[in-house]
């Protein structure tokens, strides 16, 4: 077996142990409430700050693995993210759910995820790249699966705070399999990424692009091309770069209505909306635990397709159908279950993260070696819209009694990303296959 696969396969369980928290707000929000009369605004004022840092963090991170390495910025991220959960427990007043939940865990949690998954499968892979993606994307969504009922569990009895410590037990667990098994580049194990062939003249040429023909340095070059520099000041100037090109906003803005449309909405706000119907709070849970059953298939599903078909097509496709979901949640929702309710949960966790391996794939062939920051960078206006989608639903909450107008808003946005994804140039991508700061402009 190729070392790269035993890489991914802690890169997952990496990424389920870190996963604990997207499972938490929308449980522990009814809870806290009644515990300490906190308003919804308030609480989704401690999401927004997570996902905000968890979005400005991602291309900071990528650029932090690319010159630290991916297993010392993992290890630390997971521990952010357990002191932030256990220290949740002692909290009293609002502005200490700010710093636990928004502070740490945002820094934490944005140091992984989907940027982290990005850049292992373009470090160790040159074929199978966005099935690697698709798999470990799915391991978020497989950490919300285990996390999430027994979280609603501990949240009824004993209490939100036993809860709390579980994401923090998960998170810290898998930092000894981080620190003794993922390795940071292939070259460390001696070893070419998989799919990658023994480098000749031409195949050196096109995988190292600062010249090296030599096999090691063409390893490092996919995920290091300048290891040596600044790591903030990387990520600065790839995204002044990236700026340049009309595809970067393209994929930005899709993107920013993704984060809205899942973890900045259907994430927080789902369970809190169903309990508004008259749903019990553990019928809500197990509903959104489905969610993430049916969203390890669809990302694995997507990052198959992604290998075989235009990834422009393919996130037109995503966001269209979650805008067709949106638009009949408010007339699903109520006290029961009923089959309607059922085949939205299945279809909307096919779509939940399936977005993420077509636009992983789009910022790899535009942008080259730089791909892994871009697609942070992208990754961060996801997340800024995850954190306006959740604050914003609050609000609407707050203002009016329930959630209809946040989920109509979401529809229509998702067309807006299907229409700003189909006008993606088909080549994007093509007219410069060798360049590996950026492609030209399209």
């Amino acid at each position: 077996m190729h070392p790269a696969w035993a890489v991914a396969a802690v890169a997952f369980l990496a990424l389920v142990g870190a996963a604990g928290f997207r499972a938490a707000p929308g449980v522990l929000m009814v809870p806290l409430q009644q515990e300490f009369g906190w308003s919804t605004t308030v609480l989704s004022a401690a999401v927004s700050i997570n996902l905000v840092l968890f979005g400005l963090t991602a291309p900071f991170a990528a650029a932090l693995m690319e010159r630290f390495g991916v297993r010392s910025v993992t290890a630390v991220a997971l521990g952010l993210i357990g002191a932030g959960s256990a220290l949740t427990v002692l909290v009293n007043q609002s502005w200490q759910i700010l710093l636990t939940w928004g502070l740490l865990i945002g820094l934490g949690t944005g140091s992984m995820a989907l940027v982290f998954a990005a850049t292992i499968a373009n470090t160790w892979f040159t074929k199978s790249r966005g099935l690697v993606i698709g798999i470990l994307t799915a391991g978020s969504a497989a950490g919300q699966l285990v996390f999430l009922p027994f979280i609603a569990l501990l949240a009824q009895d004993p209490g939100w705070r036993q809860a709390s410590l579980l994401i923090a037990a998960g998170a810290l667990a898998v930092v000894p399999l981080v620190l003794k098994f993922l390795k940071n580049s292939p070259a460390d194990v001696g070893a070419l990424p998989y799919g990658a062939e023994e480098p000749s003249g031409a195949t050196a040429e096109g995988a190292a692009p600062a010249g090296k023909t030599e096999a090691v340095p063409a390893g490092k070059t996919e995920a290091a091309p300048e290891p040596r520099r600044n790591a903030a000041v990387r990520a600065l100037q790839v995204l002044r770069t990236a700026s340049r090109n009309r595809t970067f906003w393209a994929l930005a803005a899709g993107f920013a209505i993704c984060g809205a449309t899942t973890n900045g909405l259907i994430g927080t706000h789902f369970i809190p909306s169903a309990h508004d119907h008259g749903m019990p709070e553990t019928t809500a849970d197990g509903l959104l635990a489905v969610v993430g059953i049916f969203d390890i298939l669809g990302t694995i599903a997507s990052g198959w397709l992604t290998d075989r078909y235009n990834p422009r097509i393919l996130l037109a496709v995503y966001y269209q159908f979650r805008g067709i979901g949106l638009l009949v949640l408010p007339l699903l929702l109520g006290s029961s279950v009923q089959p309607s309710m059922i085949v939205f949960v299945v279809i909307y966790g096919l779509d939940w993260v399936a977005t993420v391996p077509p636009t992983a794939a789009i910022c790899r062939q535009v942008f080259g070696a730089d791909g892994s920051v871009v697609f942070g960078w992208v990754f961060a206006a996801h997340q800024l819209g995850a954190a306006a989608a959740a604050l914003a639903a609050g609000a609407i909450r707050d203002a009016t009694g329930h959630y209809t107008y946040a989920w109509l808003g979401a529809a229509a946005m998702c067309t807006i990303a299907a229409v700003i994804s189909a006008t993606i140039r088909k080549d994007a991508g093509r007219r410069r296959p060798t360049a590996v700061a950026v492609a030209s402009v399209d």
